[in-house]
């Protein structure tokens, strides 16, 4: 805890100097840049998180923001891939992560993998959640912009707030807030936990979080220590086949997939007023994670057929190089030792499992001047940011016996094959990147502005491998990204603004040691080789306005990046195996519009974006679960061909009535169909759409207390919002005799109820 340690000390000197009598609003830096593209930022405040009584921030950003979609990939409500123009964040490995995600002015994803897990944050804690366009102040990763997530203190949010929900499927939450101020003082304080049995089966979720913010907001300075802790235990059992989904809904394929994370987080955030329009600002935090990964998965292992192994198993991949003839090499354990047969076991599995464990600390600190300039008021702020993290990660395989539930039981020996198809990992990486950044807003006649950026990043990456040599390396990715927008104020209700950015991220370790087609690796198995692969540049134009006029606002964005040396997790020919490349050229391109009118005891809000995202180079991937690739497992892609997993329209209608004493309110969700990942050569027919319909009610049951109820997919609409290929090959599915269609879907949730008891003081 070097970093705020340091920080603590420092910050609380600088406090001492202020000598206000009276307390100010709190400031606690939330980003590079303060105000970045605010003016056109779209956003979910407490109120929408809490909307349906419970804390939901998912929900609040389908309900609210063009273009969010949440993916059903892992089958687990807490770990959705969230998809914003064509870019995500994901807890996923292997996902391609396009969007930099701040908690609290400091970077939340996860150094490892670039991965964003929402289930550490605690939803009761969040003040504010704000969408941002690409812009390259915010640093890596912000290939298609910037998610901000703010936490509450005790003088923004005071009161006490406790919930208590229950619903459909076992589902039990609880939790309490409660802020209090007093004079320069505050203190903010949240604790929640939630269970759901899960509507699919041996889908069972517990998570744990707290959180704890303390202030002091003087008129010349201030600081607030924020702490947050988390522990969950989530299963989210992925993509199921279709015809096991249309004869069983709630069925998976196998099971035990388990992901239990332990988090602790602590950060300062220090900031001293230097004169009438200068401050600076700061924010650094350490944390750790410890994350355990389970996954039973089927795998091609079976009796070996030569008669000189009779009696032993065998591992089968694709042969020759037409994919003609399968090959099978023989299954060895830890000691090198053949694995022979056991008895009574009709279908061999894996249990994958893996460790990661992750220290990390970082700083961003800024000096913020506002001050009137010509044609207007001048906005510069110059700062700096240094992240750095240490990552220890080891995975083992072990055989497996599937069972009639499609069940993975471990059987102990642990295979490790000679040519490293499969095979234990110890492995450490070393990761730090520095950024140096500079965000002027600047007047250039009465209405008119420009927004100029520009940032330096510099990352360093070492992996040292803990068992061989093949993982060891060394890389290194530099780049200046520019950017600029113009912003003309024509009148109170009209706005337009226009603008290029440049943004980057550099591959991550998970990336860089599963490069290699002749050594892939599994999600949780991920590591087996060190090739290089290019850094991501993305080129992003944006067209807009705004307006508003009494209760009604209005917000309408076009844009177009286009991705230079995108990376992509590549199917390998043998199951459950992939591996990273870079893809050449991809674009995002699009349009979305919005309005929201608020009256008396009306709120209205609707939605819609269109995603037109396409690979522009052509391309030969590996697909070999694609039904219609070629014999060696390959499928062509050819430019104008759409990325897949991408909805091309997405659209959200919101209503609520107030009165007073009670309220009633509704969303509509509608998403258009999508490609399914495996198919970027668009071979194979989409997957659906799908429109589901959610209500909400609530009346007051005494002055403080309320209950609300919700009931969500009004119309019990099965759907999916995922779509892939799973190789079936021999695990017999007894709901349905003889299946062998290969694609696999995420389903969507059947109709669900909470009744939820809010109580504020």
């Amino acid at each position: 805890m070097r970093l705020p340690t340091l920080l603590t000390a420092t910050a609380i000197a600088m406090a001492g100097t202020a000598h206000a009598q009276e307390a100010d609003a709190p400031i606690v830096v939330t980003a590079p840049g303060t105000t970045a593209d605010a003016d056109d930022a779209v956003a979910v405040d407490a109120a929408a998180i809490t909307r349906a009584g419970h804390p939901d921030l998912f929900a609040a950003l389908t309900r609210e923001v063009a273009g969010v979609t949440l993916q059903d990939a892992q089958g687990n409500p807490w770990q959705p891939n969230l998809v914003y123009r064509g870019f995500s964040a994901s807890p996923l490995q292997g996902l391609a992560q396009g969007l930099a995600v701040y908690l609290d002015g400091a970077r939340f994803n996860q150094p490892f993998g670039d991965t964003v897990q929402f289930d550490l944050i605690p939803e009761a804690a969040i003040r504010r959640v704000t969408l941002l366009d690409a812009n390259p102040v915010y640093g890596l990763n912000a290939l298609g912009g910037a998610m901000v997530i703010e936490t509450a203190t005790g003088r923004d949010t005071p009161g006490l707030t406790l919930t208590g929900t229950g619903g459909r499927f076992g589902y039990a939450e609880g939790s309490a807030a409660a802020g209090l101020s007093s004079g320069p003082w505050s203190a903010f304080l949240a604790a929640q936990e939630r269970h759901d049995g899960g509507w699919r089966d041996f889908s069972p979720s517990t998570l744990y979080n707290g959180y704890a913010d303390f202030g002091y907001d003087g008129a010349g300075g201030g600081l607030h220590v924020k702490l947050i802790g988390a522990d969950s235990d989530l299963t989210g059992n992925g993509v199921v086949p279709v015809e096991l989904y249309a004869a069983r809904r709630d069925a998976v394929f196998t099971h035990p997939d388990n992901t239990r994370s332990s988090y602790w987080r602590i950060s300062v955030h220090p900031w001293l007023r230097l004169g009438t329009h200068t401050r600076i600002e700061a924010s650094a935090y350490e944390q750790f994670l410890l994350r355990r990964n389970l996954n039973g998965d089927a795998a091609d292992i079976e009796e070996c057929e030569e008669a000189d192994e009779e009696g032993l198993l065998c591992l089968e991949t694709v042969g020759d190089d037409d994919g003609e003839e399968e090959e099978q090499s023989v299954l060895n354990d830890a000691a090198g030792n053949a694995i022979g047969e056991f008895d009574g076991i009709d279908a061999y599995g894996v249990r994958n499992t893996g460790r990661e464990r992750t220290r990390s600390r970082g700083i961003l600190a800024q000096i913020v001047d506002t001050r009137s300039l010509g044609a207007g008021e001048n906005m510069l702020a110059v700062g700096a940011s240094y992240d750095e993290a240490r990552t220890r990660f080891d995975t083992a395989t072990e055989l497996g016996a599937i069972d009639e539930t499609r069940g993975v039981s471990g059987l102990g020996p642990t295979i490790v094959q000679p040519d490293g198809a499969i095979a234990p990992v110890g492995l450490v990486t070393n990761s730090s990147s520095v950024g140096v950044f500079a965000l002027d807003r600047l007047p250039i006649a009465p209405g008119l502005s420009a927004e100029i950026g520009v940032r330096w990043n510099r990352t360093r990456i070492e992996l040292i491998d803990l068992i061989g040599t093949a993982l060891n390396g060394r890389h290194a990715f530099e780049r200046t990204n520019p950017g600029i927008e113009f912003d003309w104020t024509l009148s109170p209700r009209l706005t337009l603004r226009a603008g290029y950015a440049e943004t980057s991220r550099a591959p991550t370790a998970a990336e860089l040691s599963c490069a290699d087609e002749n050594a892939p690796c599994s999600l949780t198995n991920f590591f087996v080789a060190d090739p290089p692969l290019n850094q991501v540049v993305s080129r992003h134009w944006e067209l807009g306005a705004s307006g508003r006029r009494g209760g009604f606002r209005w917000l309408l964005s076009s844009y177009r990046a286009t991705n230079a040396d995108d990376i992509q997790y590549v199917a390998s020919e043998i199951r459950g195996r992939a591996y990273f490349r870079n893809i050449g050229r991809t674009r995002r391109q699009g349009v979305e519009a919005s309005f929201a009118y608020e009256r008396t005891h009306w709120r209205i809000a609707a939605s819609y974006a269109f995603v037109d995202a396409t690979f522009r180079t052509p391309l030969t991937l590996s697909s070999p679960a694609n039904p219609t690739a070629a014999d060696d497992g390959t499928i062509a892609v050819e430019p104008g061909d759409r990325l897949s997993g991408l909805p091309r329209h997405s659209g959200a209608l919101s209503i609520d009535y107030t009165p007073r004493g009670w309220s009633l309110g509704g969303d509509l969700i509608a998403r258009s169909g999508q490609r399914l990942v495996g198919d970027e050569g668009n071979d194979v027919a989409p997957l659906a759409g799908y429109l589901v319909a959610n209500a909400r009610a609530g009346v007051a049951l005494a002055d403080g207390l309320r209950l609300m109820v919700e009931v969500r997919n009004v119309f019990d609409r099965g759907y999916a919002s995922f779509g892939t290929f799973s190789d079936i090959g021999e695990v017999a599915i007894a709901e349905v005799a003889g299946a062998a269609d290969p694609r696999a879907i995420g389903p969507g949730a059947p109709r669900r109820w909470f009744v939820s008891l809010v109580a504020t003081r």
